[in-house]
């Protein structure tokens, strides 16, 4: 047996509670020091909203913005707000700039100004100047923890800085530093084995690579997106309408935000409105975020069961039919979503607009046709092999067919038409394209069926 010793994971969740009971500190930092990176999220979201606010009042302002930055946005929001301005402004102080940013934005503004009014004024000018930005552009994303020199430096002038700074520059993310000129405006960027390798009496300028590529502070995350595909690149300087070097964007910043944008358009097709939701926020918020949908999706679905209810004698007559009836629902809603994922995909790209819609209506008509065709032989061809019966693959087969051509349509349509309408594509294509599939599924099934009846009966 190893001598090693294994720590229980379960042993913070149980001791920190307690210490924050006690009032203890150093038992409370201790603990958090010792925890591993991938318990920390889980014992401190397990921690009830008045304990994460008395941990964050007990603890130095430093491991405090740790804790932070542990914690999901909700619980997060939910500790800040708990705690006094002056308080909560030592612990936003110690976070990365873009945390900084992120948090004030989406504070309630009186409490983000209360908490600014305690921060010095330039670090507060700073903090709202980022803020001010979309999320989801370059200057919402950027950092402004990076390494500026003037052209006119020399190489002996950067490295004492480095030196005089050391303390400082640790929490940099340092793969290039930035060179600018008189007015602030990027001309260059050095590289740090370039620096180290020159004789100290270079001129930067000299050593720097000029003109680099850079990005504008309101270039889109899908173009943030594409430009780190091109370029295989950890950041990207970013500048705004005057030239002016504001910040850097790293490859980690766009892609964790194309992941949080990619889980956030799940959980609203899944019936999640509102944001994000945890298990730890109040009963009635959960509830009502889910039932928000739930309870429109359930007359949607009530009205798709009428058709079912219309036809009643002929399902009746022809059992059998009620075996397909799911199969040719739910394949077409498959088919329908995938329509629905390909314009909502163009669409963030910014390769289709909803004035592209007789056009996305076109290209998706002819793969419905061609998928429907196929789809449809096979469903008719089963059916014909279980029964015996032409009649029943026809129906069946035909059913699936033409809804397949419906539902890809409507799922390559509805997206555009709700962004025109300033809609959420996300959250209402799936309710549509489901309650349509269904109805015309059903009322093609049963309607054929009638149609057919003589032939059908006894199947």
């Amino acid at each position: 047996m190893s001598d090693e010793t294994v720590l229980d994971s379960s042993v913070p969740t149980v001791e920190l509670p307690e210490a924050i009971r006690e009032r203890d500190a150093s038992t409370c930092a201790r603990l958090i020091s010792e925890m591993p990176a991938g318990d920390a999220a889980h014992v401190l979201s397990g921690l009830s909203d008045s304990e994460r606010s008395d941990l964050l009042g007990l603890l130095d302002a430093e491991t405090s913005a740790q804790v932070l930055e542990h914690l999901p946005e909700p619980q997060v929001l939910g500790a800040v707000e708990s705690l006094s301005p002056a308080i909560a402004a030592r612990i936003i102080e110690e976070l990365p700039s873009d945390a900084q940013a992120d948090l004030i934005a989406t504070l309630d503004a009186e409490d983000a100004e209360a908490i600014l009014t305690e921060i010095s004024a330039e670090e507060a000018g700073e903090i709202r100047r980022m803020a001010a930005y979309a999320p989801d552009t370059a200057g919402g994303l950027m950092v402004s923890e990076f390494l500026r020199f003037p052209r006119d430096w020399t190489v002996r002038q950067v490295i004492e800085d480095l030196g005089e700074h050391a303390e400082e520059y640790a929490d940099y993310d340092i793969q290039y530093a930035y060179v600018v000129d008189d007015l602030g405006g990027l001309v260059g960027v050095l590289r740090m084995r370039d620096l180290l390798l020159s004789r100290r009496a270079d001129a930067i300028a000299s050593r720097m690579i000029e003109a680099p590529i850079s990005v504008a502070d309101e270039m889109p995350l899908d173009e943030l997106e594409a430009l780190f595909d091109e370029h295989r690149f950890f950041g990207f300087p970013v500048v705004d309408e005057r030239g002016q070097l504001v910040g850097v964007v790293h490859r980690t910043a766009v892609e964790n935000a194309l992941a949080e944008s990619a889980e956030s358009d799940f959980r609203r097709s899944q019936g999640i409105i509102g944001g994000e939701e945890l298990r730890s926020m109040p009963l009635r918020v959960r509830s009502g975020r889910r039932l928000a949908w739930l309870s429109v999706n359930i007359v949607l679905n009530v009205v798709a069961a009428s058709v079912i209810a219309m036809h009643q004698d002929t399902l009746e007559a022809v059992i059998a039919l009620a075996v397909f009836l799911p199969i040719i629902s739910d394949m077409s809603g498959c088919s329908g979503n995938q329509a629905v994922a390909v314009s909502m995909r163009e669409m963030t790209l910014g390769v289709t607009r909803p004035g592209d819609f007789l056009r996305v209506l076109r290209k998706e008509l002819s793969v419905g046709a061609v998928n429907g065709l196929v789809l449809g032989a096979l469903i008719g061809t089963l059916a014909l092999i279980w029964k015996g019966n032409i009649a029943l693959g026809l129906v069946v087969g035909a059913a699936l067919m033409v809804n397949t051509v419906v539902a890809v349509g409507i799922g390559g349509c509805v997206p555009l038409v709700l962004k025109k309408f300033k809609k959420d594509p996300a959250l209402a294509s799936g309710p549509i394209l489901t309650t349509v599939t269904d109805m015309c599924g059903f009322f093609l099934v049963l309607t054929l069926a009638a149609l057919a009846l003589p032939y059908l009966i006894g199947v």
